[in-house]
């Protein structure tokens, strides 16, 4: 029984070595882990500082850009829109004023045709009874 103990506890013993290497390994692939996010953090600032931040920069001087511009021509489109109104009001204006013009010169030479055609039909009416 004495050799049968002294088995286990040398089988003990390896596994417990085997376990502390274990836990070493672990511990320095932990560090490891550390040390290579610690680099690429530096790696992937110093890349946004060089790179990122001034394309950012000039991306968001052509957005200032482009909004000072869509806000020029959306000025100008409600300008002519209301140009377009305002000429139009005026157009209308003048045909009625036209219209009323032709119309005012018109009744005169209107009113003696129509008093012709009367005169002549009752002329004619007139000659056609005594036949």
């Amino acid at each position: 029984m004495a050799g049968e103990l002294g088995t286990t506890n040398l089988l003990l013993g390896i596994m417990a070595a085997v376990s502390v290497l274990e836990a070493l390994l672990i511990i320095g692939m932990g560090i490891g882990g550390f040390v290579a996010y610690k680099k690429v953090m530096e790696l992937v600032n110093g890349i946004e500082m060089r790179q990122v931040a001034p394309a950012m920069a000039r991306l968001n001087a052509i957005l200032d850009d482009m909004k000072a511009v869509s806000a020029k021509v959306k000025e100008e489109t409600e300008r002519v829109d209301q140009a377009i109104h305002s000429t139009m009001g005026r157009i209308d204006d003048t045909a009625d004023r036209v219209r009323s013009n032709v119309r005012a010169k018109t009744s005169r030479v209107v009113g003696f045709v129509r008093g012709l055609r009367v005169a002549l039909e009752g002329m004619l009416h007139s000659s056609e009874a005594r036949t």
